[in-house]
C-alpha cells in the first residue's frame, strides 16, 4: 500500500503542476471512508470537460507508460485514461465532464494517508453514488463498509438527489432499491 499511496502522490503532483481539477475516487477513497482493503491500482477523476481532451491525454501519455494499445484513442473513447507507474501499479485516470464530477471534485478535501502523504479524495458520500452507479458486487460491499463506518454521519439527502438522475440516464432504478437495501441492514444491524 505504501508504494500506492507514493505513486498517488505523484499523479497528484503532476496534477497540480498543471492547476487541475481532480480527486482520487475508487480504493484509494475507501481507505478513508470504508474498511480498507488491498487495492491494485489507483483510481481519479480528472475534470477535462467535453472539449479539449486531447491536451489532457497528451500530458498524461507524454509522463506515464500506458497500459494499453493506441492508449490516446481509447482514451477519447471510452474517457479514461489507462496508464501505469514505474512499478507497474495502474492508474485509471476517468475524464469527468458530468455537472456531478465537477461538484465531486469540488467537494473533495485532502486527508493525511501516511506521514507526509496527503492525498484528495472524494467525500464519502461521493464515493457511495459513484460505487452505486457502477453496480458491481464488489462496489456494493465497499459501500455497505462506508456506511458501517459513517453512519450516522452521511449527507443521504445529497446521495439520494445525486444517485437518482445518475441512474435515471442509465436505466437502471434497480440500483436505488439495491442502495436502500444496503442502507437499511447497515442501520439495523
Amino acid at each position: 500500500m505504501i508504494e500506492l499511496f507514493a505513486v498517488a502522490q505523484r499523479l497528484q503532483q503532476f496534477f497540480a503542476s498543471h492547476n487541475w481539477k481532480f480527486c482520487f475516487i475508487g480504493g484509494v477513497a475507501l481507505q478513508r471512508w470504508g474498511a480498507p482493503r488491498v487495492t491494485q491500482d489507483v483510481d481519479v477523476t480528472l475534470f477535462t470537460g467535453f472539449s479539449g481532451e486531447e491536451a489532457f491525454v497528451d500530458a498524461l501519455l507524454a509522463t506515464f507508460p500506458a497500459r494499453v494499445p493506441d492508449p490516446r484513442t481509447f482514451a477519447l473513447q471510452y474517457r479514461v485514461v489507462l496508464l501505469k507507474s514505474d512499478s507497474n501499479i495502474g492508474i485509471d485516470i476517468a475524464l469527468g465532464g458530468l455537472p456531478f464530477e465537477e461538484e465531486m471534485i469540488a467537494r473533495a478535501s485532502p486527508f493525511d494517508f501516511l506521514p507526509g502523504v496527503r492525498l484528495l479524495t472524494c467525500s464519502a458520500e461521493d464515493l457511495v453514488v459513484l460505487k452505486a452507479f457502477a453496480d458491481r458486487p464488489r462496489d456494493w460491499a465497499d459501500i455497505e463498509s462506508v456506511l458501517v463506518r459513517q453512519q450516522g454521519q452521511l449527507d443521504w439527502a445529497y446521495i439520494d438527489g445525486t444517485l437518482a438522475p445518475l441512474v435515471e440516464v442509465k436505466e437502471a432504478p434497480h440500483i436505488l432499491a439495491a442502495l436502500t437495501a444496503v442502507r437499511t441492514r447497515t442501520e439495523t444491524a
